[in-house]
């Protein structure tokens, strides 16, 4: 303020000279440059955040809700209407033909053929290199539909969504799905002839799932995932995994109906979970040769199973005197493999506590060392460092140690409780207070997000993913009936899946690099922090931005929290993608260089000829 006084008294006397303009302009021009001068290194003060400008600005940025997007749309938008077009980069992306509009990079069945098909090598995860990617947006079929609500949702899915009939056909007997209309209708159906409750309820005489204890289960070979839908009534979340084979759309209709599900396969590779994850595990007619390779599959059930854990299985071998004419088996064979899966599971010691009709279940033990060294079990334990360490690590015939760990609480207490891997030091980094603090933090963070986008929360979202999930905390402050979130840990950062499932929750370890073992369109709402930092100079932006968009149903939400250079790049790239954009300042203020960039996508699907928009 002096300075301006002064100012002004100077130019008040250059006015009683009105003859020597020449002087005056010059001088005008010196005084206005020294202004510029001050105001910079005053805003530099103030951004430094030692001026009581920048406490101001807080404050005004605290009691202004400035969290209200109009121009972003999260509802879904039914009929065909005019909307604002985005403001493209010199880049757009554009529309893959609509043959892709299934495509799954890391499954791609012409390449799969290429591999072996011992141990089902051919049907894991064999992504496209470098040349090979395709950088261009996954149409939607025509006729792309909002999926149902949940619960509703569970039982019926657009046609449209998923235009194949063959599975209809193919397993007709099974009961699965049915086609009625325009949407297809899932009858709850298995093998059993009382359809998946009441299969649940036999297993719920056994196996405690009232009362908490069992939260997190596996179901291998899942089908299109009704087991692990009618749990979810339960309180029981439930990892499915089927491969892409002829019945291809299993894992796609899964997803579609809002359960949780992977593109997966027990070959020759490791399970993408942490060790002792699950609290039970399933196979109901998966199909799995059990006691093939010595029993190499039950040995990996055995290490993603906590102790205590149970094993359900389900159908072939299993009352093989009563069916073993209907599988075209001998007597002989049928007999062997159950004898040979008996003989595996003592010597991993599980007991079996069920055995009725085709139905057998088996119980880990609490603790390892209450087992005695059946059939050389000492010989056969597994020599490594970490359990944990499972990205592409050959599948191994070897029991894994598993260190005592603290009981853990019933859900949902788990869910806010301090984890055993924490209390026990077991990662690296993580103390109890670490753990606290983060949760805090994201309290907040949720709240935010929930005011930018007031249908976080509801049934709107029901397939949601955490792209770096760290402890899992946005997962746990969103826990809804109304939603999951598959919680990813990037291979490359620090290793938290365990933590994630002690607290009750789902995920699965991803490189980024590479596609995700899922199919188009199949998450409504994607969150990723700090993920775009963290893969700096790893691999493309683009890359892990177009998968994004894969995965992303049409008018999906997207929230990506980074430093502001990075989300700047990443804009950059998103207007050339069909979304529609906006960066918001961190909830402390517009000085804290983290940012919230919240997009969405919008609804366009493919055809032979022409991409349609709305």
């Amino acid at each position: 303020m002096a300075f301006l006084l002064m100012y002004f008294r100077f130019m008040r006397g250059l006015r009683m000279n009105p003859g020597d303009r020449r002087t005056r302009s010059t001088m005008s021009i010196v005084v206005v440059m020294g202004l510029c001068c001050f105001f910079y290194i005053l805003g530099a003060w103030q951004k430094s955040g030692t001026g009581r400008g920048d406490s101001i600005a807080l404050r005004v940025t605290k009691e202004t809700d400035c969290t209200i997007l109009p121009n972003l749309h999260f509802e879904t938008h039914l009929s065909l209407g005019g909307v604002n077009p985005l403001v493209m980069t010199n880049k757009v992306f554009e529309p893959c033909h609509i043959r892709y509009s299934n495509y799954t990079p890391c499954q791609d069945q012409n390449r799969a053929l290429t591999f072996p098909r011992e141990n089902m090598i051919y049907q894991e995860r064999h992504c496209p290199a470098e040349s090979e990617k395709l950088r261009c947006l996954i149409p939607a079929p025509k006729g792309y539909a909002t999926p149902f609500l949940w619960p509703k949702s569970r039982d019926y899915v657009p046609y449209a969504n998923v235009p194949c009939r063959n599975l209809t056909v193919e397993k007709i007997v099974h009961n699965w799905i049915q086609f009625e209309g325009d949407v297809f209708r899932f009858p709850g159906g298995t093998l059993f002839p009382n359809g998946a409750n009441a299969y649940i309820d036999e297993l719920a005489s056994v196996i405690p799932f009232a009362d908490g204890t069992i939260r997190t289960a596996l179901d291998t070979g899942c089908g299109v995932a009704s087991w692990g839908a009618y749990l979810m009534d339960r309180g029981v979340l439930t990892m499915s995994f089927a491969p892409r084979h002829s019945h291809e759309t299993q894992v796609q209709f899964a997803l579609e109906r809002g359960v949780p599900a992977v593109i997966g396969v027990l070959g020759s590779i490791k399970l993408p979970y942490a060790s002792g994850s699950f609290d039970m595990a399933h196979c109901s007619h998966c199909l799995i040769p059990w006691s093939s390779n010595d029993g190499m599959y039950m040995f990996e059930v055995d290490r993603v199973m906590r102790p205590g854990g149970y094993w359900v299985l389900s159908g072939p071998p299993i009352n093989w005197k009563a069916h073993y004419q209907t599988w075209k088996r001998s007597k002989e064979e049928s007999k062997a493999e159950q004898n040979a899966i008996e003989n595996i599971a003592d010597m991993l010691c599980w007991d079996k506590i069920y055995e009725k009709g085709d139905t057998v279940i088996w119980q880990k033990k609490a603790d390892s060392n209450e087992c005695p060294n059946k059939n050389g079990r000492a010989s056969k334990t597994c020599k490594i460092e970490d359990a944990d360490d499972v990205w592409y690590k050959k599948m191994e015939g070897c029991v894994t140690p598993f260190p005592e760990e603290s009981k853990l609480q019933k859900f949902p207490e788990r869910l806010f409780a301090i984890p055993p891997r924490i209390l026990q030091g077991r990662t690296s980094g993580v103390t109890e207070e670490i753990y606290e603090q983060d949760k805090n933090l994201w309290e907040k963070h949720v709240n935010t997000y929930k005011r930018v986008n007031k249908l976080i929360g509801t049934s709107r979202y029901r397939n949601i993913m955490d792209m770096n999930a760290g402890l899992g905390n946005f997962a746990a402050l969103l826990d809804s009936p109304t939603s999951w979130v598959m919680n990813v840990v990037p291979t490359i950062s620090e290793n938290t899946l365990g933590i994630i499932y002690e607290r009750g929750l789902i995920g699965i370890y991803h490189d980024w690099c590479e596609a995700f073992s899922t199919f188009p369109r199949t998450y409504d709402l994607i969150h990723a922090n700090g993920l775009f930092s963290l893969y700096q100079n790893k691999c493309d932006i683009e890359d892990i931005l177009l998968e994004m968009d894969r995965i992303l149903r049409p008018e999906g939400a997207v929230i990506l929290r980074d430093n502001v250079e990075v989300l700047n790049k990443v804009r950059g790239a998103v207007m050339g993608m069909r979304w529609k954009s906006k960066l918001l300042d961190h909830e402390d203020g517009p000085h804290i260089p983290e940012k919230i960039l919240v997009s969405v996508k919008k609804y366009w699907v493919g055809s032979d000829g022409e991409t349609i928009h709305r």
